[in-house]
């Protein structure tokens, strides 16, 4: 596996050991539709289901994480949250989020929560 994979395995960890300290529980990681895939895939304590996009980066001199994500990314995302949503038949709130992280160390990365990122419908 390329090392930037590797970087991004592990931003998804931090960022699941992360939302499940908040109280979030993880439905599911790494979650496919076609070619299209979720991060992460959890609850809150008050139902509402969030679709979050992960970005792990080493550093942010160039751009931040979170200005990785494209107009296309977010449409996929948003495809595959509405599959996601008809096959468990889901009425909870929804939400979609995005957790930057800049580092490759936990003890010393920058973790950037981004609660109600972006809205699918709206791109």
């Amino acid at each position: 596996m390329a090392a930037h994979n590797d970087l991004g395995k592990w931003g998804e960890e931090v960022a699941a050991e992360f939302l499940v300290s908040k109280g979030y529980t993880i439905l599911e990681r790494d979650w496919k539709f076609g070619h299209r895939d979720i991060d992460i895939i959890a609850r809150t304590p008050d139902e509402t289901i969030v679709f979050v996009e992960v970005k792990t980066r080493t550093s942010d001199v160039i751009t931040k994480p979170e200005d990785a994500i494209t107009t296309q990314k977010i449409k996929n995302i948003g495809k595959a949250a509405n599959a996601y949503v008809k096959a468990y038949q889901l009425w909870n709130d929804l939400r979609f989020d995005v957790i930057s992280i800049i580092g490759d160390r936990k003890e010393t990365a920058q973790l950037n929560h981004i609660a109600d990122a972006f809205n699918p419908l709206l791109v």
